[in-house]
């Protein structure tokens, strides 16, 4: 029996998708990412940028339901991050016909195993549904190492990984999320966490990605000013974190294995300023995030 063996339901076709580049320059886990939901899915669609390292190779080493969309970026789209909307789109335009729902995942996130029964089930319950266009995920974000999660108002709490196979969904903005012929999509949540680790790499390696990602975005002047390339990235600046008590997903035990920094800082020091302080105690008082963004419509 495989390791990360989940049964499938053989009536619901499940295509994985995602987009990459440079990912070993820039220490991404998207071996890791894509292998975390390989069980759940019948083909894993990725498109590879044209990349300055082995990153072509890396995917093309996965296994027989990789297929690979070779795809070079548009530099010039410097505008929020529309680039990675662009190649989300590119992914998704190309999982098969046949597939009920498509799975994106980023090349810093994985599923948890633990959660692999719960993500089948709901799509076996909904995909007959037209009134569902996707499923939401919680979401657990790690930071300076894998022990901490960061938890103020800085990072998204939900969005939506799993889509109708309906290719008047598109990527929004900066791929984070999606919209219906620009619409919010209508989503059930599930209950299953996306593992994000974009922000749980060397330090070095962290300001590398950041300079390169900041590039769709600002120009080189201001990068250089911000994102200092003889320095590594200082991880202390941080409003907020919390121990993470739980366990890792099993395709990361050899990355975690190999951390090869130090961060540790005092999870009850809190670098808020009043207002935001106030905000922070309502949430974790009452779960209500004051004024939370939500791109997507709960059905």
């Amino acid at each position: 029996m495989p390791l990360f063996y989940c049964p499938k339901f053989a009536l619901v076709f499940v295509s994985g998708f995602t987009f990459i580049k440079n990912a070993v320059k820039l220490d991404y886990p998207v071996k890791e990412a894509i292998l975390s939901i390989l069980p759940l899915v019948d083909e894993m669609v990725v498109a590879v940028g044209l990349s300055e390292d082995s990153t072509l190779d890396l995917i093309q080493s996965l296994g027989d339901k990789i297929r690979i969309v070779e795809t070079v970026w548009d530099d010039t789209l410097r505008e929020g991050g529309k680039v990675l909307a662009v190649e989300t789109d590119k992914a998704f335009d190309a999982v098969s016909e046949k597939a009920d729902w498509c799975f994106y995942i980023q090349g810093d996130e994985c599923v948890h195993e633990k959660y692999h029964s719960e993500i089948t089930s709901k799509m076996e319950t909904y995909q007959k549904d037209d009134t569902v266009d996707g499923l939401l995920f919680d979401y657990a974000h790690f930071y300076g190492s894998y022990d901490y999660l960061g938890d103020s108002r800085t990072w998204y709490r939900k969005e939506i990984r799993i889509i109708k196979n309906d290719k008047s969904i598109r990527s929004y903005k900066d791929a984070q999320g999606f919209r219906k012929k620009g619409k919010k999509l209508r989503v059930k949540p599930i209950q299953a966490e996306i593992y994000h680790y974009g922000w749980v790499r060397h330090p070095r390696y962290q300001m590398a990605k950041l300079r390169e990602a900041n590039k769709l975005w600002h120009d080189d002047a201001y990068i250089d000013k911000k994102f200092d390339a003889s320095k590594d990235f200082d991880y202390s600046e941080i409003d907020s974190i919390k121990p993470f008590t739980g366990s890792h997903p099993k395709v990361m035990h050899e990355r975690i294995s190999a951390m090869n920094w130090k961060f540790d800082k005092d999870p009850s020091i809190k670098s808020f300023g009043l207002k935001l302080r106030f905000l922070y105690g309502i949430e974790k008082l009452t779960g209500w995030r004051i004024g939370e963004y939500q791109n997507y419509r709960i059905v």
